[in-house]
């Protein structure tokens, strides 16, 4: 069922009752319910509609809480101490309030991207009309919005759809951030089930944003074979006017790129990107560049780069305007959530707009207009840059040495630093005349800036390791490919069987932020060994970016290494940070197109298919953002296992299974009824871990799945154990827990597990068609 707002425009018309002059007829909602497929049980649902799922995941894997702090300060009450069994004035205790925290985290990632959302597809329909038509791979892609249908129940097929989608998710992050007020919920595990909602509406969100972009700007559509895109400092051509844009909304980047081909331009400017506006920038023109991650923002502005620096939202440093003043860069605000103080000149000439930035006489302006932003860019860059002359605040080698000097050795650099890297002794070494230690840091150095702010002499530790730095800098060229979209349904036909049945061992999702603990090049090593070992890679923002900035023996980078194929050994970036529920719309097409389960308003019983059958792994190796909550949330909800590198154990709690209660790993075999045990798969649904190599191992581990067949699980088991040798130096100790017949049993390894199994005192069992939904079973017997 599709619901459509009607408008009608009648100019004039002669009848046979009269003569009609500027009629408009506008009729709510006309409901098309052409779609044959029956609507499922919880089309739109609320806060509790699917909270007994949620309640199955969580006491499958209970919340295992690490408070940062163990007050609450969120009302007038406060400060209350949670420590040691307290309960607040209110009389939350510290579970509950960690819980809270978590919803309100994933809530403001929710409602992030759902205004991204809103902004995107209110533009577009301004620009488009409501019945324009959706389309994000043609023939290709059938299933064209999979989160949507799941979720909604509706089906879009034009920007209008999306309104009504949108007017869902608005609703529900309303509610589920009334729920963080003071007096409200009580239960750490009812906050947890409403997280759980955040983050399914937080990917219906998402999806609306990429497929109206999509759709509109003809970004690749479900293509395998997407450009490669120049990626690096080293690609940047700066001696032409260069405009960096920093962000996640593509739409003011769009309006500088379309003044540029307006007027002859393309090929005369650089439009650079950083963050995920790079990443769609350059889905929507190859010529465009993405620099790198959001960690690169002090370094590319400080090294004067930009011309122009236009801001829009989410992600950008809040001193990213002062930087760029410093190295007389104008800048353009983009967003209505972005102003920065500066005065709205949308509806000023544009040349007068030129004039006061090109003269100093501003340092910055707010426009709202993006086709005025595309002009008042293009125009500023052309002529600032010849003032410029890429001027930068990087200090020369020689002045970094005498600066070194006046290092008290304090330490608080490093104390403060999130990577705990060595600062001090790099200072000392400088202050000596030796460089390199610094030059060691650029690699590790996550660009935050908060040596600096520590620094009781105020030295500027961050431009002296860019500038240590500097040559490599300057040779980063790499490729990223494309933000593809969508997964074809044919590539879901071709690989749905094998994934199911454990025949490719896993599809791992590498996403989320750039807070990594030693730099990108663990991503690049993650992505590449499971791609060699036959896994699906799919990436997205700024670890997409990661992944494609290294290269191997032969200099090829992963993208170019390896196809961009949904197959086995295929790396795929998916695109922007809304192109997320490409990742999550693959694992549902899964359950849809090959396993014939209907999909449309039937969240719990795709989510219990994609929980038992469906082995993927997230991996969000540098989160820091609360939309990196929402987004891990999404994948939680649909019985996906997430895991975080270290900083992410800031995210205050963990999902965690206990493989040593076996009354936690029973499910129904829907062929019988009976309840089996199918041991610790996965074993946990948030985990944090420390080390690349931890990462590794425990990916190949969540890769197991109930439902895997004896040649499924005896090729996982190949993956995991082969892992774990050859990272831990020792074979793992839980193997009897995921033995159920000796067919699981790698060929290879027979004798070495025949030992342990019998030293644990095994005892066979069966293979499941597995479900920890009791309809299901009365279902299978119907």
């Amino acid at each position: 069922m599709t619901s459509k707002n009607v408008h009608i425009k009648i100019g004039e018309m002669k009848t046979s009752i009269g003569h009609i002059k500027n009629l408009e007829l506008s009729i709510g909602k006309v409901v098309d319910d052409s779609w044959s497929e029956p609507m499922g049980p919880t089309p739109m649902p609320g806060l509790t509609t699917l909270r007994d799922w949620d309640m199955k995941l969580l006491n499958k894997y209970k919340p295992f809480y690490m408070p940062d702090c163990d007050l609450c300060c969120l009302c007038t009450y406060g400060k209350c101490d949670l420590t040691a069994g307290k309960r607040g004035a209110c009389g939350l205790d510290i579970g509950a309030q960690s819980s809270r925290i978590v919803l309100l985290a994933c809530s403001i990632g929710a409602a992030t991207h759902t205004g991204h959302a809103r902004h995107v597809v209110d533009h577009l329909i301004e620009k488009y009309g409501r019945r324009y038509p959706l389309d994000v791979g043609g023939l290709n892609v059938k299933v064209e919005a999979p989160v949507t249908r799941l979720v909604t129940g509706i089906k879009p097929e034009t920007l209008g759809d999306l309104d009504e989608v949108l007017e869902y998710c608005e609703k529900q992050i309303t509610h589920l951030l009334s729920v963080a007020h003071t007096g409200q919920e009580a239960s750490n595990l009812d906050f947890e089930s409403k997280a759980l909602h955040a983050g399914r509406v937080d990917q219906v969100g998402m999806e609306v944003a990429d497929i109206a972009q999509i759709s509109t700007f003809h970004f690749p559509k479900a293509d395998p074979e997407a450009p490669l895109i120049e990626m690096g400092i080293g690609t940047v051509d700066t001696s032409k006017p260069v405009i960096m844009c920093i962000g996640h909304n593509v739409v003011p980047s769009v309006g500088i790129i379309d003044y540029m081909k307006d007027n002859n331009l393309a090929d005369k400017l650089e439009v650079v990107g950083l963050c995920c506006t790079a990443i769609d920038n350059t889905r929507y023109f190859n010529r465009g560049k993405i620099v790198g991650p959001i960690s690169w923002q002090l370094r590319f502005i400080r090294g004067g780069f930009a011309d122009v620096v236009v801001l829009d939202e989410q992600c950008v440093r809040a001193d990213a305007s002062l930087e760029a003043e410093r190295v007389k860069a104008p800048v353009i605000a983009a967003s209505e959530k972005n102003c920065i103080g500066f005065k709205n000149r949308t509806n000023d000439p544009a040349d007068e707009i030129v004039a006061d930035l090109v003269s100093g006489k501003v340092p910055g302006v707010l426009i709202l207009d993006p086709e005025k932003v595309g002009e008042v860019a293009v125009k500023v860059a052309q002529k600032i840059a010849p003032i410029r002359k890429k001027m930068n605040v990087l200090p020369s080698l020689d002045e970094i040495k005498a600066l070194a000097k006046t290092c008290r050795q304090c330490n608080l650099c490093q104390r403060n630093c999130p990577q705990d890297l060595n600062i001090p002794a790099a200072l000392k070494a400088a202050a000596e005349g030796n460089l390199a230690p610094l030059t060691d840091l650029y690699e590790s150095c996550i660009g935050c800036g908060r040596c600096e702010q520590a620094c009781p002499v105020k030295l500027e530790i961050h431009s002296f390791i860019v500038k240590a730095g500097e040559k490599f800098m300057l040779e980063e060229k790499n490729f990223c490919r494309a933000g593809r979209g969508a997964v074809q349904d044919v590539e879901i036909r071709s690989v749905g069987g094998p994934i199911v049945l454990g025949e490719i061992p896993g599809i791992l999702a590498v996403v989320g932020c750039a807070n990594y603990p030693h730099g990108g090049k663990d991503v690049y090593d993650i992505c590449r060994e499971f791609a060699l070992r036959r896994f699906i890679v799919m990436t997205s923002g700024c670890s997409a970016m990661s992944a494609g900035s290294y290269k191997n023996a032969e200099g090829k980078t992963l993208y170019e290494e390896f196809s961009g194929d949904f197959a086995a050994g295929g790396v795929l970036n998916v695109g922007s940070c809304v192109s997320n529920p490409h990742i999550a719309g693959a694992a549902i097409k899964v359950a849809n197109i090959f396993a014939k389960r209907n999909l449309r308003g039937n969240y719990e019983e795709i989510a219990d298919y994609i929980h038992n059958r469906v082995g993927a792994v997230g991996l969000a190796w540098g989160a820091y953002s609360q939309k990196a909550a929402s987004i891990a949330s999404g994948f939680w909800s649909l019985g996906v296992p997430v895991l975080v590198g270290p900083h992410g154990s800031k995210y205050r709690r963990m999902l965690l299974g206990r493989a040593d209660k076996k009354e936690d790993w029973e499910v129904y075999d829907a062929r019988t009824g009976d309840k089996v045990n199918v041991g610790p798969a996965p074993e946990h649904l948030f985990q944090t871990v420390e080390t690349k190599e931890e990462a590794m191992v425990a990916i190949a581990k969540l890769c197991i799945r109930p439902n895997d067949t004896w040649k499924g699980r005896s090729i996982k088991l190949s993956h995991y154990v082969d892992l774990h040798k050859r990272l831990y130096g020792t074979m793992p100790k839980d193997l009897h827990l995921f033995i159920r017949t000796m067919a699981d049993v790698p060929m290879t390894m027979k004798d070495e597990f025949t030992k342990i199994l019998e030293a644990k005192d095994w005892k066979e069992t069966v293979i499941p068609d597995p479900t920890l939904l009791s309809r299901m079973v009365r279902k299978m017997k119907e």
